[in-house]
């Protein structure tokens, strides 16, 4: 697949869903902390099953970094990922 391709299915799954939005702007907006599902789930008001699904998408896109404990997963920013900066960005304005 083509960079242009692979960037516009990226785009395309990123910007298809409010859940997505949300979560992201929680986490571009606390960009040096990491945070568990239910309190993703509790800071943003979205259900448990719509967080899975999007963190697993936003996870397989590299935007967001999964770390896992003996207890919880978190999730945090990928700061290497070429969509930080710009996402810091739009977070930023669209909440």
């Amino acid at each position: 697949m083509k960079n242009k391709d692979k960037a516009e299915e990226a785009l395309i799954k990123l910007f298809g869903s409010t859940s997505r939005a949300r979560i992201l702007t929680l986490l571009f907006e606390n960009i040096s902390r990491s945070f568990y599902q239910r309190k993703i789930m509790y800071e943003t008001g979205l259900s448990l099953q719509a967080v899975q699904r999007e963190l697993s998408h936003l996870v397989e896109l590299e935007i967001v970094k999964k770390k896992e404990t003996n207890t919880r997963v978190y999730y945090e920013v990928n700061t290497y990922s070429p969509f930080c900066a710009p996402f810091q960005e739009v977070c930023k304005v669209v909440w």
